[in-house]
């Protein structure tokens, strides 16, 4: 282990994902910073260690890159801060939100820029107030039980419970500590694995909607195609869908001319947060049709086509994104079935 790496790990502690108050701070707290720019010149002037450091600098930065706002990730910050104000007040029957979709169309994304976007809101508003938690992410765990479930908002929270707790006792602590800790948006991501029709799919059915009652919160869910997986359906989803707005999470399409702009504009965006010495902005933009075969429309797809394309550059040594790079990289097998079923229909066509 190099040193750097022994240092990251000493900051951030092993297990800090998102579904913890550390690691979501740290996510909320990142600011990727674009690396400082060298051209092929000045570079040739630096030292083998110094130019390895810069170039590891540049990976590091391409493989996290700015996320683009798409349309849904406008859609769902703009909706949910409205379902915000009007559950200010509202005693019970708050209002919540859905956004449902296929894998890789942005859901996590959309849902964990929303709480970035409305903790950094309360950080500027409170700045001295270091113990307020506005926001809460927990995901639902496959083939979870009620009480599974109340310990992932205990997690997040850092409550840790000692002997035989009932589950009770669990909530009554995580109602009391989110609310001294002022939680407004409660954030719950993979409710596909929520099952309506097993009793312990609606038991923890019935958690959601107690710990929805309980918490002066806004509630936004995220999951994969939840309509079809039967949220809806039975007496308990026709409370969740008389309360729950829906935001659809759909791959980009490239049927009409304006759709094509759309996903050229993505292209763009995602283009000029490249830093390669050699890339001519505007030539990943001319293959937007390309992209769109490789990625199905699928911004995750596309995000790892390109930061996987960027770090290639950079290795050896071209400073450039061509074709021949980007085929180089895998994609998700969704993706590469979608672009399978394309050619065999341009090959029948």
């Amino acid at each position: 282990m190099n040193q750097s790496n022994g240092d990251a790990e000493a900051k951030f502690g092993a297990d800090e994902p998102l579904t913890t108050k550390e690691g979501w701070r740290r996510f909320v707290d990142r600011q990727p910073i674009a690396p400082e720019g060298h051209n092929p010149a000045t570079l040739d002037l630096l030292t083998e260690a110094e130019r390895d450091m810069v170039n590891e600098t540049r990976r590091a930065y391409h493989a996290d890159l700015p996320l683009a706002n798409t349309p849904t990730i406008q859609k769902v910050i703009s909706t949910a801060r409205l379902m915000l104000q009007l559950n200010r007040n509202q005693v019970s029957a708050r209002r919540g939100l859905i956004v449902s979709g296929e894998s890789g169309t942005g859901k996590t994304t959309a849902l964990t820029l929303l709480g970035r976007t409305h903790e950094r809101h309360i950080r500027r508003r409170f700045p001295h107030d270091a113990h307020r938690l506005p926001v809460l992410y927990v995901t639902v765990p496959p083939a979870s039980t009620a009480r599974m479930l109340a310990m992932e908002f205990a997690r997040f929270l850092g409550l840790s419970f000692t002997g035989r707790v009932n589950i009770t006792d669990i909530v009554d602590a995580v109602c009391h500590t989110a609310a001294r800790t002022g939680v407004e948006l409660v954030l719950v991501d993979e409710l596909h694995n929520l099952n309506l029709a097993t009793r312990a799919g609606a038991e923890v059915s019935d958690q959601l909607k107690y710990f929805a009652e309980r918490l002066p919160a806004t509630f936004v869910y995220a999951g994969i195609d939840v309509e079809a997986a039967g949220l809806f359906t039975g007496v308990r989803g026709r409370q969740i869908a008389g309360r729950f707005t829906v935001i659809p999470a759909t791959a980009f399409a490239y049927g009409t001319g304006e759709q094509r702009e759309q996903w050229r504009a993505l292209i763009a965006t995602l283009e000029s947060t490249l830093r390669l010495h050699r890339h001519k902005i505007g030539s990943l933009v001319a293959l937007d049709e390309y992209l769109y075969r490789r990625s199905g429309g699928m911004i995750g797809s596309l995000s790892h086509l390109v930061r996987g394309a960027a770090i290639l550059a950079i290795e050896d040594g071209t400073e450039k994104l061509t074709r021949a790079l980007l085929d180089i990289v895998p994609v998700d097998h969704a993706a590469e079935r979608t672009a399978a079923a394309d050619r065999s229909r341009r090959a029948i066509g």
